[in-house]
């Protein structure tokens, strides 16, 4: 019995979801139409961020990254999740693991550097619109989000290397939507003192650090809005700034629940349902958030389909 309990897991069960069959093909669907509205979603924005010239801005120029990211962020993730639930469970390589928990990491860091970088920018658009052109350049923009993009690899390939020089023997079932630290922890023997600290570091250097940038930016911003003489363009930066603030907050209380908490006893059940917001669902909601809240970009489409009418006409 105890060579059996020690013998080496080489892959992994996928079982998430699968407790209730009858509940596969209707997730299925759920799933599945998320996914394509995030697809077009964020393809749709990326399409008219560079279509339409008013939207050439630094602060676009950012969402259209994000928007990029939140594409393969999702796409990391979805499909195999749908796998899961069409064969009711799915056996994967341990290399299969690694590649989807690199990927889930870098892409996942990056959105966190992106969602910082454009509070930063609202930041020097409300508190120093006179430096604004000067302070955000395009040499300044690809700087930061090629830096976003180093960060974020740097982070998915420590995290990696560390989380996979465990051993894991025994059960190889994990009871999760995609291969993540917390259910991989669970499957492995013997000391994982190093990889706990990994999450810890991973947690104090991009969550936390993220997190106080973008409070620190919108500490200065209502601090400069209220300020202004004028109700309207207290109302209009506002507005601009309420849709990055709800993404922010789909996005980091989701992660912050996962990973910055302690993870004994804690529900399987609870933390899939917390998976499935900020892998699933925030991507989708991105889009249709900074559309319905941005006159700008409400505009722009308004006019692409406006052109789309006109070119129809025989």
């Amino acid at each position: 019995m105890a060579e059996v309990n020690h013998t080496l897991v080489t892959e992994f069960f996928l079982v998430a979801f699968t407790e209730h069959p009858e509940w596969g093909l209707p997730l299925y669907l759920v799933f599945l139409s998320f996914y394509l509205t995030t697809l077009l979603g964020n393809a749709g924005m990326i399409l008219l961020i560079r279509k339409d010239r008013r939207l050439h801005t630094p602060m676009y120029f950012f969402l259209s990254h994000l928007a990029f990211v939140d594409i393969c962020y999702s796409s990391v993730i979805v499909p195999q999740m749908l796998a899961v639930l069409w064969e009711h469970g799915l056996a994967i390589s341990q290399a299969h693991c690694a590649t989807q928990f690199f990927l889930f990491t870098f892409f996942a860091s990056i959105d966190c550097y992106l969602l910082a970088i454009m509070a930063y920018d609202r930041y020097v658009a409300v508190c120093q619109p006179l430096l604004y052109v000067t302070i955000m350049t395009e040499k300044t923009r690809v700087g930061l989000v090629a830096g976003a993009y180093v960060a974020g690899f740097a982070s998915g390939f420590i995290r990696t290397v560390t989380a996979f020089t465990l051993s894991f023997c025994g059960n190889n079932e994990i009871d999760f939507i995609f291969c993540d630290l917390p259910p991989l922890l669970k499957l492995s023997c013997g000391d994982s003192y190093t990889q706990e600290v990994v999450i810890v570091v991973f947690a104090i250097f991009v969550m936390p650090a993220c997190i106080l940038v973008i409070l620190v930016s919108y500490l200065f911003i209502i601090v400069a809005v209220m300020r202004m003489r004028s109700a309207g363009g207290r109302a209009k930066t506002f507005s601009t700034c309420t849709s990055h603030l709800t993404a922010v907050a789909l996005f980091f209380g989701t992660l912050i629940f996962m990973y910055l908490r302690d993870n004994s006893g804690q529900s399987s059940e609870g933390d899939r349902v917390v998976s499935v917001l900020y892998t699933v669902v925030t991507p989708m909601l991105n889009p249709l958030i900074y559309s319905l809240r941005n006159k700008e970009v409400k505009e722009a489409v308004m006019k692409f389909l406006s052109r789309s009418k006109v070119s129809r006409r025989p």
